[in-house]
């Protein structure tokens, strides 16, 4: 428990240290004053073994576990404050379960789809949403889950989950978004 505890917190320092440059998303760093978007949820890891885990006494498939609404594993959207691919405190345990399952299940796979909001160049925001993605791989990676699992992708604002052009949508579409295949 102890060795979790430490890599978990060197981990953090990792991520700590992978800060964007100033000037993304089109607004001065600093200005943005708006509250964060609202928690998606917490979790707590999961235990189990290769092709099935346990979950309660039941014991399912990686599909039956992903489609589990009360899993860690259900959340699958993981959001972002504005101009930083610093994965928020609320979303760790979240992305540990996500890393401990993927480590269980080598069938599945998983694409995580970085994403910005509309402030910014294109190119810039291109660049954010990919380094949102890196930092959650590099978290599902120290939980491990196996490289050959994970593909990244940047749509930077391109795929916006809320049309709209102000913070409530804003935070909505800083997100890097785990979308899972079980082979």
């Amino acid at each position: 428990m102890n060795k979790r505890i430490l890599l978990m917190a060197f981990g953090l320092l990792f991520l700590a240290a992978c800060q964007t440059q100033p000037g993304g998303e089109g607004v001065e760093p600093g200005t943005d004053t708006a509250q964060q978007a609202p928690q998606e949820g917490t979790a707590e890891p999961i235990a189990g073994g290769a092709e099935t885990s346990q979950l309660g006494s039941e014991s399912l498939s990686a599909q039956e576990m992903l489609d589990q609404p009360d899993s860690p594993l259900a959340t699958r959207v993981i959001y972002f404050d504005f101009d930083s691919a610093k994965v928020r405190d609320e979303f760790l345990p979240v992305l540990e379960a996500h890393g401990v399952f993927l480590a269980e299940n080598g069938n599945v796979r998983v694409r995580l789809e970085g994403h910005a909001d509309e402030r910014g160049s294109r190119e810039y925001n291109i660049g954010l949403g990919d380094r949102r993605a890196q930092s959650v791989r590099r978290i599902l990676l120290f939980q491990g889950a196996s490289s050959d699992q994970i593909e990244t992708i940047s749509y930077g604002e391109e795929r916006p989950a809320v049309l709209g052009h102000d913070e409530a949508a804003w935070s909505k579409n800083r997100r890097v978004e785990l979308v899972y295949e079980v082979q």
